[in-house]
Order: C-alpha cells, then sequence, then structure tokens
C-alpha cells in the first residue's frame, strides 16, 4: 500500500470530506492494534533517524502519559497533513459555486476558483462548521465552536469578479423595518412583489415603488438576475448622506507619516531609508480608478523628545519646521500647508525629504515620546475634518517625559507564573483612551517598529490594535539585510485597499446570535464592530451561540454589513451572506466541520485567554476541549470497535496535529530565546489573521528541491523526511528558509549557489544569485510565487546542516518534540486517545 495507510475498507482514509466513519488508527503497547497493519513503507534513502535522547525533555506537566513502550508508532500510519491536502487539490477540479447552502469550500491550501451563486465567497467568509446544530444542548454536547472567520474586504484573484456597486438613488439600500437586514437573496416577494419577507426575522415590509417588479410562476422576481443584491452573496451599496457622520459626506482620506529621529533610527540608516523611499511611494497612494490621481493628502512630523511639524504648501521655496516642546499638551501649530495634495507640493515634498536625514545625521539625542506622536496624528485628522492613517516609524522604549511614558519591565521570571498574564497586558491605560478617540475619529494607526532592546509592543500595539492597524516589527534592523523586507511591506501597507471610519454588524436568523468577537478593532457596544481603518487582510472572527431552536428546513442565516469610507472618499456598504445548515444528528455536524477554521478560532480564543489565565490553564482548557469534540464523535457516531483504537472523524482527523502546532506556539509554550515582544507580536498579529495564513502559520510548508519542474509536493514538518542529499524549502507565512543538507549533491550546489562546495555556501545571504539555468530561475520563481500569495514580506534565510541557525529551523518542524517541551505528533495523538478514553470511562 502506498504511503503505508491503514486499508480502505476499514474506512480510515477515504476522500478528505466523505462519509467515511473516520481514522482507525493503532495505539502503542496495545496487544490489540485495532485497523490491520499497514504495509511497511519503503525506508527513504539516507535519512537521519531522531535520537529521542538527544533532546532536552519536557517539564514533566507537559509531557502526555505514554509509556516508551517497544510498540513505536509507525509515523507513516498517523494521518498526514500532506496527504489530506494533496487529496483536496485532486478533487477540486470544477469551480466552487456557492448556490449550494451548507456545501464546506475545498480547503485553503487549493487553488479553486470561486463562482458566486448567493452566498459569500470562502475568501471572505470561512465558517467552522457548514452543519449547525438545531439545539443548544446538541452544541454543548459536541463542543465544536460555532464561528465565522470573516474577510470584508478580501482581494480576489484576477478571474473573480469584484463585488458590484449598486446604487439605489437617494433612497439608499432597501432593508427591512424591523431587524434592518439589507436586501439579499434570503428575502422572499410576496403579494404580486408588493412586499417582502424578510428571511433573518420573518417581518414583512413593503416594496418601494422605484424597486417594484412582477414575480414569475415560481415566485421570484423576474429582474433577479439583473439585481446583484437578489442573486449574489457578496456586493456593495452607494451609502446615502443618513449613513455619514453628522449627515455629511466624508472628506477624501488623508496620510501622515511621522518618523523617529532618534540616536538609533538614524543610526541604523532607518531615516534615510524611509525618506528616499516615501518620494516613489507618494505615486502609489490608493485610488479607486487607477487612471485617476489619488486624492489622499499627506503630512510629514519627525520627532526624539519632542515634535518637528512640517510646512510643505506648494508655494513655499523651501518646506518649514515647527517644533512643538510641550508634549504634554499637544496640539498640531500650522492648519494650511500640513497635509497637501501631493503633485501640487511634489517639489516642497522633496525636498523635505533629502534635508531630513541631513537635519538629524548628528544627532545625540536617545530618548523618544510616543503618546504625544499619536495625538498630534490625531489633532491634524480632527482639525481637517477627516479620518486616515497615521504611519509611525518607531525605534525604542518611551521613556522621555511625557504622557504615555513607560518603564522597562521584562521580567523573565514571571514566565510561567500567575503573574505572566501582566506581561501581555498593557502598562498604563493612557493608550486605552487614546485608542478610543482614534477610532472616534477615523485615525487608523500603522506601528513599524525597529528595535534593539525591549519595547514593550503589549503597550506600543494597543492603538493599532484597536484601530484596525497593524504592526511591523524589524528587531535589530539593519540596512543591508533588512532593507528589502521593510521597503516590501512599507510599500504594500500604503498601496492596499482599505476603508475607513468603519461599523461592521453582523446579523443573523432567529435562533442563533453573534455574542464574540475577535481582531482589531473597538466596540463600545455589544453588536457594532468599530474599525477606523479596514484593509484586504484583516479578519474579524465572529462566535455564534444559540438563543432558541433552529430547524433543518429553513438552516441558519448570517448577513455581514461593513459600513466604510473608500479611498476616494465615498461613503459604501459591503454586504456578505451566508446560509448554512442546520442538523439535529451528531453524525452531520461533525461531516460538514473545517479544521482549518477551527484552529483558527481556537488559536484566538486562546491567544486572547492569556490576557487573563496563566498559559498552563489555557493550554490545558484547549486539550480537554478537543478531547470532549473527538470523544462525543467516537461515542455518538462511530460504529462500535475496541477502546485500543483511536477513532477520529474524517474531516477532523488533522485536529491532533493542528491543535499540537497551537500548544506549543511562542505564545503558549515559549523557548528560553523568545522575548516578551515577540510574544506579544505574534499574539496581536494572529488575532486578526485569515485561516489561509493562520494555516501556514501553525503547519509550515516544507518543499523539497530537487528537480525544477513543477512545484514539489510538500513533505511532512520533521526531521525524518529531510534528507541530508537534498535541498528544502519552509515557509511560515512570515520566515522563509532554504535549509541545505551536508551531503547535497554538487550539481545542485553550482546551480543554486554558483559553487560546488557546501563550505562555501554563504550562510549570511538573504537572496540566491541570479544563474543562468533553469533550475536557478525556477527556484526564484517559487519563492517570488510564495511571497505574493502572502500579506508580509518573507526575508529568506539560508540554513547550512549542522549550523547554529538549524536551531532556529527546527522549531517549525513541528510535528517533532519541541526545545521549549511541546510534545511531538506522535506523542500527542496517544495523549490525545489517552484523554479521550477517561472522558469515555
Amino acid at each position: 500500500m502506498q504511503g503505508g495507510y491503514p486499508p480502505q475498507q476499514n474506512g480510515a482514509f477515504g476522500q478528505v470530506r466523505g462519509p467515511q466513519p473516520g481514522y482507525a488508527g493503532p495505539y502503542p503497547g496495545q496487544s490489540n492494534y485495532g485497523a490491520p497493519a499497514p504495509a511497511p513503507a519503503p525506508a527513504p534513502p539516507a535519512q537521519k533517524r531522531l535520537d529521542p535522547d538527544a533532546i532536552p525533555s519536557p517539564q514533566a506537566s507537559d509531557l502526555p502519559a505514554v509509556q516508551k513502550s517497544r510498540h513505536r508508532i509507525d509515523p507513516d500510519a498517523i494521518p498526514s497533513p500532506i496527504q489530506v491536502i494533496e487529496d483536496d487539490k485532486a478533487k477540486s477540479t470544477e469551480p466552487f459555486t456557492t448556490g449550494v447552502r451548507g456545501q464546506a469550500p475545498p480547503l485553503v491550501t487549493t487553488n479553486f476558483q470561486v463562482k458566486d451563486q448567493g452566498n459569500a465567497s470562502p475568501r471572505f467568509i470561512r465558517c467552522t462548521a457548514y452543519n449547525m446544530p438545531c439545539t443548544s444542548d446538541m452544541a454543548k454536547q459536541s463542543q465544536v465552536p460555532l464561528a465565522a472567520v470573516i474577510k470584508p474586504l478580501a482581494t480576489l484573484p484576477p478571474d473573480e469578479t469584484p463585488p458590484y456597486l449598486v446604487d439605489h438613488g437617494e433612497g439608499g439600500p432597501i432593508r427591512c423595518n424591523r431587524c434592518k437586514a439589507y436586501m439579499c437573496p434570503y428575502m422572499q416577494f410576496i403579494e404580486g412583489g408588493r412586499r417582502f419577507q424578510c428571511g433573518f426575522c420573518s417581518c414583512v415590509t413593503e416594496v418601494p415603488p422605484h424597486y417594484f417588479q412582477h414575480l414569475d410562476h415560481t415566485g421570484k422576481r423576474v429582474d433577479c438576475y439583473d439585481r446583484p443584491e437578489l442573486s449574489l452573496g457578496s456586493y456593495e451599496f452607494l451609502a446615502t448622506v443618513d449613513y455619514c457622520k453628522n449627515n455629511k459626506l466624508p472628506q477624501p482620506p488623508a496620510f501622515i507619516f511621522l518618523i523617529d529621529v532618534s540616536y538609533n533610527a538614524v543610526k541604523s540608516g532607518m531615516v534615510s531609508i524611509v525618506c528616499q523611499e516615501l518620494k516613489t511611494l507618494l505615486d502609489y497612494l490608493p485610488r479607486e480608478n487607477p487612471d485617476v490621481d489619488s486624492v489622499v493628502r499627506v503630512g510629514f512630523v519627525t520627532y526624539n523628545k519632542v515634535l518637528h511639524f512640517y510646512n510643505v504648501k506648494s508655494s513655499l521655496a523651501q518646506p518649514q519646521m515647527l517644533v512643538v516642546s510641550d508634549v504634554s499638551d499637544m496640539f498640531v501649530p500650522l492648519l494650511d500647508g500640513f497635509l497637501v495634495n501631493v503633485n501640487e507640493s511634489r517639489m516642497v515634498i522633496e525636498s523635505l525629504l533629502d534635508q531630513i536625514p541631513e537635519m538629524f545625521a548628528d544627532t545625540r539625542e536617545t530618548e523618544t515620546v510616543f503618546g504625544p506622536v499619536i495625538q498630534a496624528g490625531l489633532e491634524a485628522l480632527k482639525a481637517a475634518d477627516c479620518a486616515g492613517k497615521l504611519f509611525i516609524f518607531h525605534t525604542s522604549l518611551p521613556i522621555a517625559e511625557a504622557p504615555g511614558k513607560l518603564k522597562n519591565r521584562e521580567d523573565k521570571k514571571l514566565i510561567g507564573t500567575d503573574k505572566e498574564k501582566s506581561l501581555f497586558q498593557p502598562q498604563v491605560g493612557f493608550y486605552g483612551s487614546l485608542a478610543k478617540e482614534c477610532v472616534a475619529q477615523g485615525c487608523c494607526v500603522d506601528l513599524f517598529l525597529f528595535p534593539n532592546q525591549y519595547v514593550d509592543v503589549a503597550t506600543l500595539g494597543v492603538v493599532p490594535v484597536s484601530t484596525g492597524g497593524s504592526i511591523y516589527k524589524y528587531t535589530y534592523f539593519q540596512a543591508q539585510t533588512d532593507r528589502e523586507r521593510f521597503l516590501n511591506d512599507l510599500r504594500r501597507n500604503v498601496q492596499k485597499k482599505v476603508g475607513f471610519d468603519a461599523v461592521m454588524r453582523v446579523r443573523t436568523s432567529t435562533g442563533i446570535r453573534a455574542t464574540d468577537f475577535f481582531g482589531s478593532f473597538y466596540m463600545s457596544n455589544t453588536t457594532d464592530v468599530e474599525l477606523a481603518g479596514l484593509d484586504c487582510d484583516k479578519t474579524i472572527t465572529v462566535e455564534f451561540r444559540h438563543d432558541d431552536k433552529l430547524s433543518e428546513e429553513t438552516g441558519a442565516l448570517m448577513q455581514c454589513a461593513v459600513l466604510y469610507t473608500s479611498c476616494s472618499g465615498q461613503r459604501r456598504l459591503r454586504i456578505h451572506n451566508m446560509a448554512v445548515n442546520c442538523c439535529s444528528q451528531l453524525a452531520d455536524l461533525y461531516r460538514n466541520c473545517e479544521t482549518d477554521t477551527i484552529i483558527n478560532f481556537f488559536s484566538k480564543y486562546a491567544f486572547r485567554s492569556v490576557l487573563t489565565s496563566p498559559t498552563k490553564t489555557v493550554r490545558d482548557s484547549l486539550v480537554n476541549q478537543c478531547a470532549q469534540i473527538l470523544a462525543c464523535y467516537r461515542k455518538n457516531c462511530a460504529s462500535p470497535s475496541s477502546a485500543g483504537q483511536l477513532i477520529l472523524p474524517e474531516c477532523m482527523k488533522l485536529l491532533p496535529v493542528y491543535l499540537n502546532c497551537v500548544l506549543k506556539s511562542d505564545v503558549l509554550l515559549p523557548g528560553a530565546d523568545v522575548s516578551l515582544d515577540d510574544r506579544a507580536y505574534l499574539r496581536q498579529l494572529i488575532s486578526c489573521m485569515d485561516v489561509t495564513e493562520s494555516h501556514v502559520f501553525f503547519y509550515p510548508r516544507l518543499l523539497p528541491i530537487s528537480t525544477c519542474d513543477a512545484l514539489p509536493v510538500a513533505v511532512r514538518d520533521s526531521e525524518e523526511r529531510l534528507s541530508k542529499g537534498g535541498v528544502y524549502l519552509l515557509e511560515t507565512g512570515l520566515h522563509l528558509f532554504l535549509w541545505v543538507g551536508a551531503n547535497a549533491q554538487q550539481e545542485l550546489l553550482i546551480n543554486v549557489f554558483g559553487t560546488p562546495s557546501f563550505s562555501q555556501i554563504d550562510p549570511n545571504m538573504t537572496s540566491l544569485p541570479v544563474l543562468d539555468n533553469p533550475f536557478s530561475q525556477r527556484l526564484r520563481e517559487i519563492i517570488d510565487s510564495f511571497r505574493a500569495q502572502r500579506s508580509r514580506y518573507m526575508k529568506l534565510m539560508v540554513v547550512k546542516q549542522e549550523d547554529k541557525a538549524e536551531l532556529i529551523f527546527r522549531h517549525f518542524l513541528v510535528e517533532d518534540k519541541s526545545a521549549s517541551g511541546g510534545a511531538s505528533y506522535v506523542d500527542f495523538l496517544c495523549h490525545m486517545h489517552k484523554e479521550i478514553r477517561q472522558l469515555l470511562s
């Protein structure tokens, strides 16, 4: 048998989402092995076996209770993420049409085309379950989380049509009178088309005369397919003035660049790189129509202990600097000439950007402020009466006397104790209240950090995280090696599609409601998610709870409506609709779940919990919930079998391996070398990740590079899969490694590095040499395509076998035991089995 899988008649590995009872695998130390033994897989050539004794042993509390038995589980006999991914690719040959209710989409690892036929594309919404339990008791019993991961402004591939813009004129969008849901395919027209019944709350509403249309013999409007809002899952409405702040149409947004010019910022080269790049970037400000100039205005501030504002009015021959040294009471010293149109003021702006690095070249000032910097940008947007974004380029802990001043509180002794949670919480309340003011103004903050030591990301990140902004971190920034990564991130950030002053609300049909939200936003009440800025990479995760029974006939509906100001200053409503099935049988629930989305939800839930609970408690509760999900399946859905068998539902057979990756992450189980800032940074990053990015982050993609043909099939993330004679590419969405085996063939080394000898490869290179052979070309194309798929630029790191850097690389071989004490996949599977058996007995 290929790949050493248990035989098929066992219903072990069928299609990825078939109705089979799932994986019934062997368990060590049992006389009864459950499934018939698989045929032994042929041993791969020259593989290094892992010596279990060479790895530091974990703390006893984290070790699964597995006896070191003579029966070692064959890693090929347990569910393989790669196999599941490849099977899904093989069966997703047709476009995914969204017209069928409750149909689970292809996996995020599969390339597929979407045809919108009435439900939102999985690029906009992914659900943990496409078959919701009819009752809350059933949901409690299964413990499967009911959630949707929503990415309202997601970028679509070129072969898919972006959502249509519908203009209903002065009357604005048609809505239900009672629950205010927007017109969508779930509204039922009655009385010859004169009224419609809401699919969410069943209320009947008059159809306005201008919107009236006759019905055909099936009760559908005859213009159904001419109107996006009656036939599609996603579309946009042009909003009227009633949807605007203070009932007046918004001004176009502004971008303000605030640059730290303290000693560290200048010395690292950051200041000159930013100023140089901005001259080009100003041509690429976001716009609706590529043929028209962007209407976004720009402003510039530099700062250390004091703030310098610049007047770049087009009539000036030279820019003027105005210094505000009283940082305790921030104000903007000029109104006219601070926010300008790029084309009108181009000469003055370029002159300013040339002068800044020179002006501060000899600075000795090491202290910085941070709170007043955000206040300055906020005040400038208030004065101009517009929304916008602050780009802050910052290097150090703000210890200068000013509002929001911080102290160094990094304390390794607190790690693993009950007090550890305080390190993830902000030091001071100042930034929380500042964030609230920013959201009210539509002021989104993006923070680019260049720290050489602790900067307290947990506190500095409060405003970016609450305003829908992003944080980028370049530790020990060096101009030569980090320039490319930083500039790519900055370019993409400035150019990407973004909406301002956004409010999102999720409406649901009777029986369920949205009860909890995860992501980068602010909430002043329990229903409205407020985002000063919302870009095409941000997701908001919504958890649902029952408040009544659901019916199998009608299913469950949700509608996500996002009101926002486009980059051209238009007020719009983006609508996404989703219908899922409801079931009264547990087996149906387990047949239609999406493990990748469940893991995305669990990681966000866990990473938020570290603010209030010790990390060990968080890990234990994750293991417990996962065990309950699988025990409920075993008890109620699986065919009877011996207790020695581990039985997993077909579409959840990877739940244990992926959950183990979350448990071993740096946030929940840090190694000794992981800084507190890194943990806070990752925690904030994951909170708004989509399912595609969280998948590759927790289970990285590892490709053997041996031929230059099509994209090679990935191998599992384990050292056992690496051959000393090979070269492997590993990507996590944030990092990119090229691992080179000590016995790699000469020809391979010449093709990739231009050198025949392993010892001559320079481990410090961050880009591969451009060589004139198909292999070199193909490998660089693969790297470029990986980078194009991710929202952040991945810097390439070359890792030679047996080199120091191999420790970092091994950290991402997530099926192995981790240096910080996390279990290997095999051990964790045994541990899960034990937990499930305990629950069942």
